[in-house]
């Protein structure tokens, strides 16, 4: 099967963040699949392009066994909402630039995943163009999530969002969401047909933590870190509106007189101004690290206490899984979780740490206190979280089972090469 994805955000091979995707293709590559991706040049909370990508916009290069075109980003994507949507839109142009006109051959399908909305409209012109099936997937339901934050405002691009998001859904041959949230969503409210849908959620990646839980030695990486004798929760992921990690700050003041610690591990726009407030409020027991790319941040987690799971409290995040989450899970972590509807649901079920109200300072107090008085529910639910996840939510056995409904829905039947599929189904 010869596959092309369009996704903005997909990581370089030293790049912090969310490495769904790139884990995904490889699995594929493993089973004979060949993925072609067309990716953005710029880092989903980067300032600016790479020096190797300066004054390019087109860039070609092998990361493992896929093909990567890196596309041009505008550099005001970070800058403010109307750099952020520019850079959305370079990109869509950009892609499909590239689609046309740099990348040689056919394809099987071309698959999108958004966040950005608009890079669908890329994907969907170049199904036309190449005649191949287009697969799109939701990983955010957008503009819902930028509307409930109060970034998205404008009245007009509201409604192009709007016409995009139902456009793209008519045209989409099959249509992959990463919660139930979702699916239910896109099936009531969004009127999509359930023989689009389907659901292949955020997974862990246990090819990283398996290794590390063996190997990694805790108390000296404690010791070089300053983090003995504290107790650890870390956050990890990207610094914005939408996480209102203002709220850890509050919490890490009402609780000075303990030895919790709060290590919170990304980059954002909201970076520098939680910094300067930490230091305004005079928070000591807040600390912020730049962004590492993940094997180090598996080691951060395995080093620390707790990992904590933080939105702002708004309804639409009441439907999705946070990535870092199942990273916590695959690291035998105890979860903070911040986040109502599915993902409180999620670790409740899997009896893996603990629910706490986004934005309530009291309850981060009280739940936090009852950990330090009974520190013997951090490895039960650290070793439940991560059982749960093997046999749940493992990425390998996902992914498979992704490319499985690929072939069934858009290729008819599954080439003997990836006969290896139907054994993980």
């Amino acid at each position: 099967m010869k596959i092309l994805l369009i996704h903005q955000y997909f990581l370089e091979d030293d790049d912090p963040g969310g490495s769904r995707w790139n884990e995904i293709t490889k699995t594929w590559t493993s089973q004979g699949a060949e993925v072609t991706v067309l990716g953005g040049m710029m880092h989903a909370n980067g300032s600016e392009k790479r020096p190797e990508y300066k004054g390019k916009y087109f860039v070609k290069k092998r990361q493992g066994d896929v093909t990567v075109w890196r596309c041009h980003v505008s550099e005001s994507y970070n800058k403010s909402f109307l750099g952020r949507l520019w850079g959305y839109f370079s990109f869509m142009f950009s892609s499909l630039w590239a689609g046309l006109f740099k990348v040689k051959g056919s394809f099987d399908v071309v698959i999108v995943t958004s966040p950005p909305l608009f890079v669908g409209f890329s994907g969907y012109l170049l199904s036309r163009f190449k005649r191949m099936p287009l697969v799109f997937e939701v990983r955010d339901l957008w503009p819902e999530s930028a509307i409930d934050t109060g970034v998205l405002k404008n009245k007009l691009v509201i409604k192009l969002a709007y016409w995009v998001e139902n456009f793209i859904y008519r045209k989409a041959a099959l249509i992959n969401v990463l919660t139930p949230a979702f699916y239910n969503t896109l099936r009531d409210k969004k009127n999509v047909p359930t023989d689009k849908l389907i659901f292949i959620p955020n997974a862990a990646d246990f090819s990283l933590s398996d290794h590390l839980l063996q190997s990694f030695d805790c108390e000296t990486f404690r010791k070089q870190h300053q983090l003995d004798g504290r107790f650890v929760i870390t956050y990890v992921g990207a610094h914005g509106v939408a996480n209102h990690l203002e709220q850890l700050l509050d919490a890490g003041k009402t609780l000075e007189d303990t030895p919790v610690l709060f290590l919170l591990i990304g980059q954002g726009m909201e970076k520098a101004r939680l910094q300067q407030l930490a230091v305004d409020r005079q928070v000591k027991n807040v600390r912020f690290l730049d962004a590492v790319p993940k094997q180090e941040v598996f080691r951060y987690i395995l080093a620390s206490d707790m990992g904590a799971s933080v939105l702002k409290k708004v309804d639409t995040f009441k439907t999705v899984y946070s990535n870092k989450t199942f990273d916590y899970m695959a690291c035998k972590k105890p979860i903070l979780m911040a986040i109502d509807g599915v993902s409180r649901e999620l670790v409740e079920t899997a009896e893996a740490g603990s629910f706490v109200e986004p934005e309530n300072t009291e309850a981060y107090n009280t739940v936090i206190r009852e950990y330090l008085r009974n520190p013997a529910r951090l490895q039960q639910e650290g070793e439940n979280g991560f059982r749960y996840a093997k046999q749940n939510f493992d990425r390998q056995v996902l992914a498979l089972r992704y490319l499985n409904f690929i072939g069934k829905k858009i290729m008819k039947e599954i080439p003997v090469k990836n006969a290896l599929v139907q054994e993980h189904i």
